[in-house]
């Protein structure tokens, strides 16, 4: 039997709260990466209040999710993920999915997933989801976020259960506990996250033998139409502080990233430079920006302390296994 979802009233308190993020455009005429502020920030205390109280094994179960709360009669197992996030978290929680929808940037299966994920089919792309396709798999369960997929909601629940998380991106421990608690699997992903803080720490406290120590990291991302400094709330950017790496203090901002132009890349500097590029680099201003003066007077650049990192895992994996294969890049390229 189907179960029934329904969009409470405190959901709807949120939805208007947290609307800039979702419509991708903030009041006041900032641009879409300034999505600061009160209505940003709550993201994640407001997605630690998400999941269920159902005992491990125990079905039907109620999760309380950012659309509302879904009742599941029993435990999935055809599941549908809407992002690379969810993508992430049901396979780190051994789980296939039969559908799945990739980035624009990157429509095909990431590489570092390839062994865990299995062969979903494709139901479009974040942002141009195929409705057909998704009902044609016959899911019990469909995971995305309202973000991505707010408007969608209402269609998607009528084909299955579905569970919403707020955001992608620096929630994307509390997404893993969600996507876990309409699984029956919160035990392993606690067990997971526990060992990546155990490693995060490990791995900064490494960095600073070896190094003397903490170097500044800073993240640079190539995108077709802008550039953008990472900054504290974002998947790389939680990783760096669970590592105890400092940033330098341009990116020390409690935003998703600082978005810059080529005569403003001086402000990349730090001890160690890392750069990232969504989609085909030719559609950026990558190469321009890494051929330009202002970049090859970089201090980093002159000392060769910078390297270029996958897009698929630092920027794009958002889930715990990505994460760990971030923590595992990091060990390497932090060597003196």
């Amino acid at each position: 039997m189907r179960s029934k979802s329904t969009v409470t009233a405190a959901a709807l308190a949120l939805a208007l709260l947290l609307g800039a993020c979702a419509t991708g455009k903030p009041p006041g005429g900032q641009p879409a990466v300034a999505v600061g502020g009160s209505e940003f920030a709550k993201a994640a205390e407001e997605s630690a209040k998400f999941g269920t109280d159902a005992a491990p094994g125990v079905f039907p179960r109620t999760i309380k999710h950012a659309m509302g709360s879904t009742t599941l009669q029993k435990r999935p197992e055809r599941v549908i993920v809407l992002d690379g996030g969810e993508l992430d978290n049901v396979a780190a929680l051994g789980i296939q999915p039969v559908g799945v929808a990739f980035a624009e940037g990157s429509p095909v299966m990431p590489g570092y997933l390839a062994a865990k994920a299995g062969s979903p089919a494709n139901v479009g792309t974040i942002n141009t989801l195929k409705l057909e396709a998704i009902k044609g798999l016959r899911p019990d369960l469909i995971l995305g976020s309202r973000l991505r997929a707010e408007q969608l909601y209402p269609k998607l629940a009528e084909i299955a259960p579905t569970v919403f998380s707020l955001r992608p991106g620096f929630t994307w421990k509390e997404n893993f506990r969600l996507n876990a608690a309409a699984l029956d699997r919160t035990a392993d992903a606690d067990a997971q996250l526990a060992d990546y803080t155990r490693r995060a720490k490990e791995i900064g406290a490494r960095a600073e033998q070896r190094l003397g120590k903490r170097p500044t990291i800073s993240m640079v991302r190539f995108m077709p139409g802008r550039i953008r400094l990472y900054a504290a709330k974002s998947f790389i950017g939680t990783i760096l502080i669970d590592a105890g790496l400092p940033r330098p203090a341009t990116q020390q901002v409690e935003d998703l990233a600082v978005e810059v132009s080529m005569e403003q890349i001086g402000k990349a500097d730090a001890d160690r430079v890392f750069t990232g590029s969504y989609g085909d680099p030719a559609k950026t201003q990558q190469a321009d920006v890494l051929g330009g003066q202002v970049w090859k007077q970089l201090p980093a650049v002159k000392a060769d302390h910078v390297r270029p990192v996958p897009d698929e895992t630092w920027f794009l994996g958002l889930g715990v296994i990505a994460a760990t294969q971030v923590l595992t890049d990091l060990d390497t390229l932090l060597s003196p």
